[in-house]
């Protein structure tokens, strides 16, 4: 099973912050859902969360912490003389990716590459009511069904760098049937011996994490 992000003790506020985060950028401020969450991730704000930074988790309002990422961003604020947080939605969506982010340990990032984004999220309201391991399931089967859909973390990086596959392996020291097998998922690389692994990072020039795939196995 993956590790959590964080300890349990900073979730409750986050997940309050969040729901709160995202009810006024899009019901107060009328944001796009999806729009709002990439500005959430481009403004590095959405790492400092994820990693339980005191500043974003607990020290500001979900209020300021939405016009934190305007801010970042460069968007206007637009004034609002008062506001009430309505615990709809909006506000179940920040809250349960709050929770979801910090049951799988995935960064807000890996949501948004394998879809589990707030459009997504929010047509599934209505499980709002149920326990929070059906929200856990059904987001599983999102993200490794884009997953598995996606070329591989090694593959992307690896094109990324004009190299063939026989190039890395002749550079790496990998085998060029290895490398095949861990690009068509029949190998789990994120299993690769910690000098596979290294070796590859090292000739595409990339930290290790970065060509290992995301895990949500129990």
């Amino acid at each position: 099973m993956a590790m959590h992000a964080y300890q349990k003790f900073y979730l409750d506020d986050a997940q309050q912050n969040l729901g709160t985060m995202f009810d006024y950028a899009l019901r107060v401020l009328n944001y796009d859902g999806d729009q709002f969450f990439l500005y959430f991730i481009q403004s590095d704000i959405a790492r400092k969360f994820e990693h339980a930074n005191p500043k974003y988790i607990a020290g500001m309002s979900g209020i300021d912490l939405c016009e934190n990422v305007l801010t970042k961003v460069g968007k206007a604020i637009t004034p609002v003389s008062s506001t009430v947080i309505n615990q709809g939605p909006e506000f179940w969506l920040g809250w349960i990716m709050a929770y979801y982010q910090w049951y799988s340990g995935l960064h807000f990032s890996d949501l948004q590459e394998y879809g589990l984004v707030p459009s997504v999220i929010l047509s599934r309201y209505i499980l709002h009511e149920a326990d929070l391991s059906k929200f856990v399931d059904v987001a599983n089967k999102i993200i490794l069904a884009n997953k598995n859909a996606s070329p591989t973390h090694l593959k992307q990086i690896r094109l990324s760098r004009g190299m063939t596959q026989t190039e890395l392996a002749s550079q790496s020291g990998v085998s060029l049937r290895m490398i095949q097998l861990y690009e068509q998922r029949q190998n789990d690389i994120n299993k690769a011996s910690g000098k596979s692994i290294s070796d590859l990072a090292r000739t595409l020039c990339c930290n290790f994490y970065e060509i290992m795939e995301i895990d949500l196995e129990e």
